[in-house]
């Protein structure tokens, strides 16, 4: 490793320290061995009527000569808000080249909060959590930085117009992940329609192991061409907020016309948030493998703009 790899690797660290111990619960780790992070941020700690969370991925020339790789979520966030935000972050980019510049980010974002809730429209609609949480306290966060819905069913209401593709595509299976007796595996399959995505969760069930999985997590992106959209979605198994987690690793690392999905087999003994790590770092590790991640330059353009994303349709049986 060059000296100028080291300095940069210590300050990203040192960042990551200080952003964990100012936010504290609103700070998450994602896939920390890809320095992907995920900051919720609010306009009011006791009772914040606007909310948005920021994912941001550390390329390894940040902060000398390259930005954050950044997202912004919120429902609400739309059109010009959004391109507006989004060119207040680079301006404070362009403005702090060479500095660490996370902390400036999520207090512009939270100034541009406050100001919203200054307004007298009200606020979103916050939908009430209902679910039963598991012992670590990290997933309150997870579920709020998670896509609105999960799918929660195999079957697909197909009726984009376009052809859809009858052949079941080619399914690669990464290196298992073990630790305290869970073991995890993922599985890559390059998809372009909702239909392959049921196929191939169809032919991974017929085998014995991965049908016998505690928890099969998967998500998927497809790039429609026709629209330049992207039609996606994620189903956590029973692992509460992993399928959101994994979507956004998916996102971050702007892949396409793919689907991951990680078996995890439980050994009994509770990981906490390592069971998070284990299952975007088998992802991870396929898709890069397998040749599906971006450069870093080419995913900050991509997901520095205003990007279309649709949710799958889907059809529930329930």
């Amino acid at each position: 490793m060059a000296e100028g790899d080291e300095g940069s690797d210590q300050r990203q660290n040192e960042e990551i320290e200080a952003m964990a111990a100012i936010y504290g619960e609103e700070w998450c780790v994602i896939d920390d061995c890809a320095k992907i992070f995920c900051i919720r941020i609010s306009d009011d700690i006791d009772d914040p009527k606007w909310t948005l969370c920021l994912q941001v991925m550390l390329p390894d020339e940040y902060p000398g000569t390259a930005p954050p790789i950044y997202q912004l979520n919120a429902p609400w966030l739309k059109g010009q808000e959004r391109a507006d935000l989004s060119n207040s972050l680079e301006e404070i980019y362009i403005q702090n080249i060479g500095e660490s510049i996370l902390y400036l980010w999520v207090e512009k974002i939270r100034d541009v909060l406050i100001q919203k809730s200054q307004m007298t429209e009200p606020g979103p609609d916050v939908k009430k959590k209902t679910e039963e949480e598991d012992v670590e306290c990290e997933d309150d966060l997870i579920l709020a930085c998670q896509p609105e819905s999960s799918v929660k069913t195999l079957d697909f209401d197909i009726s984009d117009n376009r052809t859809e593709v009858e052949e079941l595509p080619p399914i690669d299976h990464g290196i298992p992940i073990t630790d305290r007796r869970s073991t995890f595996q993922a599985h890559l399959a390059p998809v372009v329609c909702p239909k392959q995505v049921k196929m191939v969760l169809s032919k991974l069930y017929e085998n014995k192991k991965i049908a016998s999985a505690t928890h099969n997590i998967y998500a998927y992106r497809i790039y429609c061409e026709d629209k330049q959209t992207f039609l996606q979605d994620c189903e956590d198994d029973g692992e509460t907020a992993a399928g959101g987690r994994l979507l956004h690793l998916m996102e971050i690392l702007n892949v396409k016309n793919v689907m991951v999905v990680v078996s995890r087999w439980y050994g009994g003994i509770l990981l906490g948030p390592d069971r998070f790590k284990h299952i975007n770092n088998c992802a991870r590790n396929i898709l890069v493998e397998k040749n599906y991640t971006n450069s870093s330059e080419e995913s900050s353009k991509s997901l520095g703009k205003n990007k279309k994303v649709r949710k799958d349709k889907k059809r529930n049986d329930h």
